[in-house]
């Protein structure tokens, strides 16, 4: 199948992992914030292949570990008003909050419903009209101009019982606040691909040129990530920090026009506070003054009390790359998949929940 079968031949990888090896003199730490990325490392192999010289740490990619406990918080919270139907991807169900989870309250019989688009909670809503249907906008770039879209389309229709609680994430603000918290030593970015695919690559640029630190866009197959990091050692190696594009056959510089412009259309930027990093200026989406009819932070009382970790979970420190899941003594023991203790164990792209899949010595 093209753009897959090529980017999986055994003697390329080979190649590729000889020249890393032949490359990398200067260790390096390269940080995936993506967690496909992320998985994809685990499942194929590919740390066992890299020299000495070289750390793959992963970062705050996954979506679903970065949401804010409050923010599950206010979900649980909706889901308990009545005549609300809570709607919202599958991870966010079983990520605990402060006290409860959406599983839990939807089996307590409130009404929460796993969609696959935003589109398909609109649909909720039109076939519900005299209940209240909202959506949780949970998400990268990647996400948020597909609920910019349907929430244009209900504003256009008037579909007044529908709303959105925003908790979208924007990718290369908290790459600056990872960086200039000055306690991180990361030498380049495996960058995410279905990320860039939206905003371009200009977006790095000043991640690159303010603390010389390379980064690399790169797809999600076996080649495409080994050559993404040859591509970051060469870098190292030359000193040089330059955005540059692996994935070429997904991305282009100026991102999607389209999607930008919905997305720009319906939201502008605010403060967002990330699980692990705290509150990060500008790294949030809102919904714009216009749009405020669909905006459930608006349409219901939303507040809850300040939340904390749970007692021995690691997940913030995870997703800043200062430990590895193995470093939490939850790990595999009380926090497995089946009954998770944070988010990172919970969501498809988490990292412990790599760790736990393909992870088994280190």
């Amino acid at each position: 199948m093209k753009y897959i079968d090529e980017y999986r031949d055994g003697d390329i990888a080979k190649a590729l992992t000889r020249k890393i090896n032949d490359t990398s003199r200067k260790p390096a730490r390269f940080m995936e914030i993506c967690g496909t990325h992320t998985m994809a490392i685990f499942r194929h192999g590919i740390r066992g292949l890299l020299p000495e010289t070289i750390d793959l740490v992963s970062g705050p990619g996954c979506p679903v570990c970065v949401t804010a406990t409050e923010e599950v918080d206010r979900s649980v919270k909706l889901a308990r008003h009545p005549g609300v139907i809570v709607t919202t991807f599958g991870d966010m169900l079983r990520v605990p909050g402060t006290e409860s989870s959406l599983q839990e309250e939807k089996s307590k019989e409130a009404d929460v419903r796993m969609v696959y688009s935003t589109f398909d909670a609109l649909k909720i809503a039109e076939d519900n009209p005299d209940r209240e249907v909202v959506f949780l906008g949970i998400g990268f770039e990647t996400t948020a101009p597909t609920v910019a879209a349907a929430i244009q389309a209900a504003h256009g229709a008037g579909r007044v019982n529908f709303s959105v609680l925003a908790a979208h994430k924007l990718l290369p603000p908290a790459m600056q606040a990872l960086l200039s918290g000055g306690d991180l030593a990361v030498d380049g970015f495996i960058c995410p691909g279905h990320v860039t695919t939206i905003i371009g690559t200009s977006a790095y640029e000043k991640v690159a040129a303010e603390y010389h630190v390379p980064c690399v866009v790169v797809g999600f197959e076996p080649i495409d990530i080994l050559q993404g990091i040859l591509m970051l050692v060469e870098q190292v190696e030359a000193g040089r920090a330059d955005v540059e594009v692996q994935y070429t056959r997904g991305v282009s510089p100026q991102g999607n026009p389209g999607a930008l412009k919905v997305m720009s259309d319906i939201f502008e930027p605010c403060d967002a506070k990330w699980r692990g990093l705290g509150m990060i200026p500008g790294s949030g989406l809102t919904l714009r003054n216009a749009f405020q009819a669909l905006d459930a932070r608006k349409k219901f009382d939303v507040e809850v009390p300040p939340a904390h970790e749970p007692p021995g979970c690691l997940c913030a420190e995870v997703l800043k790359g200062k430990v590895k899941p193995t470093d939490c003594v939850l790990f595999r023991k009380t926090c497995t998949p089946s009954r998770p203790v944070g988010p990172c164990m919970v969501s498809s792209e988490g990292t412990c929940a790599a760790y736990f899949k393909y992870h088994m010595t280190v």
